[in-house]
């Protein structure tokens, strides 16, 4: 088991458990041999995701976001979070639709990433984020 120091923690949200337990199986435990451990931690509801973030937003290292979540939108989510919490996380989007792109970038994300899940480019774009998080000691 690695320190607590080593590992990187990675907020989820979506209304959706099966959204939830797709990402989590598909990043696992390591997206990267260059990187630490992951710890995914999930949020049901925007107000979920909202308080978790208050408690604590820059404790976490990278943010997925289901766009589709109900009954809070999860682009309306990930707007708000990038313009209301100062040092706010990287923002990985998760779009079901190529014409709602457009939509993506309005939110400020640092990423888009197609829905279902692509289980080799879900990985390298998280890792992607997290290297850009990752600190030298």
């Amino acid at each position: 088991m690695s320190d607590d120091r080593d590992t990187l923690k990675v907020l989820l949200f979506s209304d959706d458990r099966t959204v939830r337990e797709d990402i989590r199986l598909t990043l696992g435990r390591k997206v990267a041999r260059d990187l630490p451990e992951i710890e995914v931690f999930e949020v049901a509801t925007g107000p979920a995701l909202l308080r978790t973030l208050d408690a604590g937003g820059t404790d976490y290292s990278l943010i997925i976001m289901d766009g589709d979540a109900q009954p809070e939108g999860g682009y309306g989510l990930a707007h708000q979070v990038k313009n209301e919490y100062v040092d706010c996380p990287p923002v990985l989007l998760l779009i079901r639709r190529v014409a709602d792109a457009w939509l993506g970038t309005w939110t400020q994300a640092e990423a888009l990433s197609p829905f279902p899940v692509d289980p080799m480019r879900l990985p390298e774009q998280v890792a992607e984020l997290l290297r850009g998080k990752v600190v030298a000691p």
